[in-house]
């Protein structure tokens, strides 16, 4: 089904819940999230959990609607000149800061150079935005953003993460420590608690400009086992929970307070290759434990169907997904015969590490280890904590042979996704370093042609096939687990919440 008719099917399942409240209607939605980034600061975090949070506290000059189509946010429109090197920001006008400080273009210019500047290089999003040259205010309410060069997924970065706006007196005064713990925005909910790895309050922001949310109170609890949430829903402790354990859904199902949605999501995962390491720096070994994994039956028996085979580390609804390029196929026969051929030793012992918490990968990993098992490779497993994984182990290249690799693909795009994973020495591309392969991704950030674009996508995505980089598992879908007392939730596919209508009885 296209991601429309999916976010469709969602509207009408909370339509034929209850009829929809009062505007007037108050209360608290409380909210299960499965990880604390632990830190609220805008260009601290590339994290799906702090997207779950931050539309909810900040702004971006764009938002991105749940069906997925970019829409005005604190810009009210925007214009390219000068033959696409510069475009132009409009903004909206009155809006405040949770502070009381005003929202205008010195606030925009401040935020983009923080983020360009010595500060936004301790974070992961400097990156996305490094196309900027320079912001220039016009007037208080209008910017000019300078490029350096094209960047075709630029707007729709606009609407992500590091670009949030942020408040510069606040800052100033209170350093960017300080307000990674106590965030201000401009978003429709401010900022009351934050418990490290436990829990995050919010309330409603009356003045919100695009009108005040109809609950008073969101909160949002840190649980990172699936099973746990699962529970919590269950007791009626949570509203919403954003990881359930796959064979728990038809009992939530059958529980007549409860409801489960699942659609097509942004999220891909795949078990990539510490190709410096023993034998995974011969490509057919790599290409040869590919083939020994039958992904199709981790998605029916392990996932539940709950999944979608990939060939590339993208799913179907991003832009550069090619949908001639297929996996290669399940054949362990030939996998033993490539090994052998590499003189790999049967019983050579390999480490996957993985993310602890995530009891639905576990079992994947358990099924993967099966499979090299059969064609003479001994996996152990290795769970880590996500924060240790993700800030330590990854980044400074201190895997084992193989790691769970788990990309949310934000923009729905491969651009983003292929140039932090594949690109020299970005942050989760701690070992490969491939001339032709940072060739092809500057060529298809340097135009506005998205037809040219896609080409060069498609074009990286068999380039990254072919040196078997990593092994393609699956497009996870997007499942949340909910308590109907809750309406009007606008579920995005990308778990990124924007709780403004939302409703509890």
């Amino acid at each position: 089904m296209k991601l429309k008719a999916l976010i469709a099917s969602a509207s009408l399942v909370f339509a034929t819940l209850a009829a929809s409240p009062g505007a007037n209607a108050a209360g608290t939605l409380n909210v299960a999230l499965h990880q604390d980034p632990g830190n609220w600061d805008p260009i601290a975090t590339f994290l799906v959990s702090w997207g779950a949070v931050g539309s909810q506290i900040f702004d971006g000059l764009i938002v991105r609607t749940p069906d997925m189509k970019l829409a005005p946010g604190l810009a009210t429109k925007w214009e390219f000149l000068d033959k696409n090197s510069k475009i132009r920001f409009h903004l909206r006008p009155n809006v405040k800061f949770h502070n009381g400080e005003p929202c205008d273009a010195e606030a925009v210019k401040f935020t983009f150079d923080r983020m360009l500047g010595d500060e936004g290089k301790k974070g992961p999003q400097q990156s996305n935005y490094n196309s900027i040259d320079k912001v220039v205010v016009v007037d208080p309410l209008t910017v000019d953003f300078v490029m350096k060069n094209p960047d075709p997924v630029l707007l729709t970065k606009l609407a992500g993460y590091g670009a949030m706006i942020v408040p510069p007196k606040y800052i100033k005064e209170k350093g960017s420590q300080f307000f990674g713990m106590n965030p201000v925005g401009t978003g429709p909910f401010k900022f009351v608690e934050y418990k490290p790895k436990v829990s995050l309050g919010l309330e409603r922001n009356a003045a919100y400009w695009g009108g005040a949310p109809k609950i008073d109170h969101l909160n949002y609890r840190f649980i990172g086992e699936p099973a746990t949430q699962a529970a919590e829903l269950q007791a009626g402790r949570i509203d919403v929970a954003n990881q359930i354990p796959l064979a728990m859904i038809e009992t939530l199902k059958k529980d007549p307070k409860l409801a489960v949605v699942s659609m097509d999501g942004p999220v891909a995962l795949a078990l990539r290759y510490n190709t410096k390491r023993g034998i995974m720096q011969n490509r057919d070994v790599r290409k040869a434990l590919t083939m020994a994994v039958d992904r199709d039956a981790i998605i029916k028996s392990v996932l539940l169907g709950n999944a979608k085979p990939i060939a590339s580390f993208q799913g179907t609804l991003s832009f550069g997904n090619d949908p001639a390029l297929k996996p290669l196929p399940f054949n362990p026969a030939q996998a033993k015969a490539m090994l052998q051929k590499a003189g790999v030793k049967p019983g050579t012992a390999i480490q996957i590490d993985f993310r602890g918490p995530d009891s639905n990968f576990r079992e994947v990993a358990q099924a993967v280890a099966g499979y090299l098992q059969a064609v003479g490779i001994t996996a152990t497993l290795k769970p880590y904590d996500i924060n240790v994984l993700l800030n330590d182990i990854i980044p400074n290249g201190k895997t084992g042979e193989m790691w769970q690799n788990q990309w949310g693909g934000w923009t729905f795009d491969y651009d983003n996704t292929a140039y932090a994973m594949y690109y020299t020495k970005q942050r989760w591309n701690p070992f490969d370093d491939d001339a032709k392969l940072n060739a092809l991704l500057h060529q298809q950030r340097n135009t506005w042609d998205q037809n040219a674009r896609k080409t060069t996508l498609h074009e990286i995505a068999r380039y990254v096939a072919d040196q078997a980089l990593e092994m393609p598992l699956y497009s996870l879908n997007t499942i949340y687990g909910l308590n109907k007392r809750a309406k009007n939730l606008e579920l995005p596919a990308d778990g990124r919440f924007r709780f403004v209508n939302a409703t509890v009885e």
